[in-house]
């Protein structure tokens, strides 16, 4: 996995994430950070799944699953490596990275029916050697072992909106990741909520920022933004 660590650098301007740009009070709270909403919506997925087959909402679309899998193909991620799938809701990425050639993959997530959803369309698909748990993340005491990549796509996201705790939940996820991590592992992140910058910030300390992965750009006012950041990280100490 060394190629994958050519051009990267270390994470500048580690101030307190609490008291910069990555503030917490940069947008409100919402449902979508409850796991009431994710229950539900993941129930009406899999009762719709078992009726028609649909495997239901790619979250950032196919794009966001294509995006990641070229950057493990340019960085020559081995097709053994110990894979992360950080709140895999339908399993779609999951499925797709076992097609593209990887053998060691788990999902996680904390919705009892995002877990049944996902087993069934990975038996669906044939796919009987993936592993996903009905784990949250914030808590599983570092019960899940160490990978080579984590992925997350749209999961911090959900997160930061947690209406209760999403300070604390923020720290702890990034405290986790730690954990789940092995030395030198990376970190591919997906955020429609989080900016490149809050993002560098967000995961200053203990991780090496890689590289930006290119996302649509539109512009507005005379300036040019991107609707979706897609950043890779490294773990270090």
């Amino acid at each position: 996995m060394a190629d994958a660590r050519e051009g990267s650098r270390v994470c500048g301007n580690c101030s307190d994430p609490e008291e910069d740009e990555c503030s917490d009070n940069d947008f409100e709270t919402s449902k979508l950070g409850t796991k009431e909403y994710w229950e539900d919506a993941y129930q009406k997925e899999l009762e719709t799944f078992k009726d028609i087959g649909d495997v239901g909402e790619i979250w950032f679309g196919e794009e966001s699953m294509s995006r990641v899998l070229r950057w493990m193909d340019e960085a020559k991620i081995p097709k053994d490596a110990a894979i992360l799938d950080i709140g895999t809701g339908n399993g779609a990425f999951l499925v797709e990275l076992a097609k593209h050639g990887y053998r060691s993959l788990t999902g996680v997530d904390y919705s009892p029916a995002s877990i049944e959803l996902a087993r069934n369309v990975l038996q669906a698909e044939g796919l009987t050697d993936v592993t996903v748990k009905e784990t949250d993340f914030l808590n599983c005491g570092g019960e899940l072992g160490e990978f080579d990549v984590c992925i997350d796509k749209g999961t911090f996201d959900a997160i930061s909106l947690n209406p209760d705790s999403n300070k604390e939940c923020k720290k702890l996820y990034v405290h986790t990741l730690k954990e789940a991590l092995k030395d030198n592992g990376f970190f591919a992140i997906t955020s429609c909520n989080w900016t490149k910058e809050q993002l560098l910030k967000r995961f200053c300390e203990g991780f090496e920022f890689v590289q930006e992965l290119p996302t649509p750009s539109f512009q507005f006012g005379g300036k040019t933004g991107n609707s979706v950041a897609a950043l890779i990280f490294k773990r270090v100490h």
